[in-house]
C-alpha cells in the first residue's frame, strides 16, 4: 500500500524554503547557518528573537526582520507561480539539487528548474564565451561539442546569451546531448528574446535553471551571480572566445576558486576576441585546449581509461585515521573535505594526510571540486 503523501505539508515547507531566500540581508551562507542552528527551515521563522540574536552573524536588526509576514506572503505567491508553470524547486538539501554545486559555500539555497534532464550527470561541461563570437569560435564550439558526444551521460551548460552560449546550446541539441541554460533572471521571461525558440527546444532535452523569483529582470548585477552557478555545477569550464574583459572570464575565475578544471581556446595574438583566452593560458588559470581529446585526457575521461577503472587494493593496512575516513566514505558515498572533517571529528591536517595516503594506496580518488569517494 503506497505511503500517504501530505501535500499540504510539502507546500508549507516549500513556502518557508522560498521565504528563506527572500529575507533581506540573508545570503546563502547565513541561510544555511540559520537552518542548521534552528533545526529546520520552518523553525527559522518560528524561533524566538532572543535565540536568533545568539546565532553568529545575526544581530538585533536582522533577527527582528526574520518573522515578517510579508516575506511568507510573497513566498506563497511564488508557490502559486511555480505550480502553475510546472517549475521544479530544488532546495539545497534535496537529492535532485546539483551535487557539485552543493559543495560550494555560496551556492544558492533554492533553484528553480524547468526541464527534463538530471542536473547530476556523470560529466558536466560548461562552454562559454563572448557574445560577439567569430566564425572561428563558432566552428570550434560546434566541433568540440560534436566530439564530446562520444561520451554518454554528458550535460552541456551555458548561459543562453548571444554568441558562444547560444552556439553551445544549439550544438548540444544537434548532437543529442542534454543542455541546460543558467539564467540571470527569472523563468517568466527569456533574455535575449530572440532565443525564445531555442529555449523551448532545450526543454525537450535539457532545460532552464534560475535562482531568481518571478518578476526578476535581467539586470547587470544578476549575471555574476548566474556565473557562479555555471562554474559550480561543472566538472570542466571551457572558454572558447573572450575579450580582455567579460563574463566568461568572471566564470573562469570563479571556477578556479571552486577547484574546477578550466580550459581556454588559444587565438592569434592580435585577435580582440582571443585576448581573454590567451591571458588565461599565459597566467596558468586555464589549460590550453585544441580539441575535445584534451578534455578527455586531463579529466581522465579517455576511452582507453573508461573501460579500465582503477581497482581498490585489497588487504591494505590502514591506520586508525585512514580507517575513519574509509568508514565515512562507505556510509556517505562522496564527501568533500569539510564534510569529512565534521564526520570524523579529525583536524584538517590529519584529513589531508590520510586522503593523500589513501590515494597513493588506490583506496580513494579525488573528483572535481575536491570531492572524494572510494574506488570500486
Amino acid at each position: 500500500m503506497p505511503k500517504f503523501v501530505n501535500l499540504e505539508k510539502i507546500h508549507r515547507v516549500l513556502q518557508y524554503q522560498i521565504a528563506l531566500t527572500l529575507l533581506p540581508n540573508v545570503g546563502p551562507k547565513l541561510g544555511r547557518e540559520l537552518v542548521a542552528y534552528c533545526g529546520g527551515v520552518e523553525a527559522v521563522f518560528r524561533e524566538k528573537t532572543s535565540r536568533l540574536i545568539k546565532i553568529p552573524g545575526i544581530g538585533k536588526e536582522l533577527s527582528a526582520s526574520i518573522p515578517k509576514q510579508q516575506v511568507l506572503d510573497r513566498a506563497a505567491r511564488e508557490l502559486e507561480f511555480i505550480s502553475k508553470h510546472n517549475i521544479q524547486p530544488l532546495f539545497y538539501l534535496d537529492k535532485e539539487y546539483p551535487e557539485r554545486l552543493k559543495h560550494c559555500a555560496d551556492a544558492p539555497l533554492l533553484l528553480y528548474y524547468k526541464g527534463n534532464t538530471s542536473l547530476n550527470k556523470q560529466k558536466v561541461v560548461s562552454v562559454i564565451g563572448t557574445r560577439k563570437a567569430t566564425e572561428y569560435g563558432k566552428l570550434f564550439c560546434e566541433q568540440l561539442i560534436h566530439d564530446l558526444a562520444a561520451h554518454e551521460d554528458m550535460l552541456i551548460l551555458s548561459g543562453l546569451a548571444y554568441g558562444i552560449d547560444s552556439c553551445a546550446h544549439r550544438a548540444a541539441l544537434d548532437n543529442n546531448i542534454a543542455t541546460v541554460a543558467v539564467l540571470g533572471h527569472s523563468l517568466d521571461r527569456i533574455y535575449p528574446a530572440t532565443n525564445r525558440a531555442l529555449s523551448e527546444k532545450m526543454q525537450t532535452n535539457g532545460g532552464l535553471l534560475s535562482e531568481f523569483v518571478s518578476g526578476t529582470k535581467p539586470d547587470r548585477e544578476n549575471f555574476p551571480r548566474r556565473n557562479r552557478i555555471v562554474a559550480g555545477m561543472s566538472d570542466a569550464v571551457v572558454v572558447v572566445e573572450s575579450g580582455a574583459k567579460g563574463g566568461a572570464l568572471i566564470t573562469a575565475d570563479i571556477a578556479n576558486s571552486y577547484n574546477r578544471d578550466v580550459f581556454a581556446v588559444p587565438g592569434r595574438l592580435n585577435d580582440t576576441y582571443s585576448a581573454g583566452c590567451n591571458n588565461l593560458i599565459k597566467t596558468n588559470r586555464a589549460a590550453l585546449i585544441e580539441s575535445a581529446n584534451d578534455i578527455f585526457y586531463i579529466m581522465g575521461w579517455s576511452k582507453e581509461n573508461s573501460g579500465k577503472p582503477k581497482q581498490r587494493k585489497l588487504f591494505t593496512d590502514l591506520n586508525p585515521d585512514e580507517e575513519a575516513v574509509v568508514n565515512a566514505l562507505q556510509s556517505k558515498g562522496t564527501m568533500a573535505i569539510d564534510e569529512l572533517i565534521l564526520e570524523t571529528k579529525m583536524g584538517a591536517t590529519k584529513i589531508a594526510s590520510s586522503l593523500l595516503n589513501l590515494e597513493f594506496e588506490g583506496v580513494v580518488k579525488c573528483m572535481p571540486g575536491k570531492v572524494y569517494c572510494l574506488i570500486d
